[in-house]
């Protein structure tokens, strides 16, 4: 397994985790209330499980992998739009943040191949 292979594993695993989670959970339909984006909480939660399957879909088929990782990093940076105005302290806001660079890496790392 190179790299590549882990960052994408390592995604793919969190967003499907993160994903499921919200439809079984209270927890992050809370934080969903909390931030103001109740109706959003569900299609986020899609989103990102259709991210994590595409990440791996991607590793077979690139163009997949570029939108899949390309889509949870501008998720994520909304992510970390909505903790800025939040006032969230860094620690908080510090996963979205990783996940992003880490979409926007496994992006740039896949452009180039």
């Amino acid at each position: 397994m190179n790299l590549l292979h882990a960052l994408i594993l390592l995604s793919s695993l969190s967003f499907l985790g993160y994903g499921i989670s919200y439809f079984s959970s209270t927890n992050m339909k809370q934080e969903f209330k909390r931030f103001g984006l109740e109706k959003f909480g569900a299609p986020t939660a899609i989103l990102e499980i259709l991210g994590g399957a595409g990440l791996l879909v991607g590793i077979k088929y690139n163009p997949i992998l570029l939108i899949a990782a390309g889509g949870l990093s501008l998720l994520m940076l909304l992510g970390v739009v909505v903790r800025i105005k939040l006032k969230d302290s860094i620690w908080v806001s510090l996963p979205a943040f990783i996940f992003m660079a880490l979409n926007g890496t496994i992006f740039f790392i896949a452009l180039l191949n």
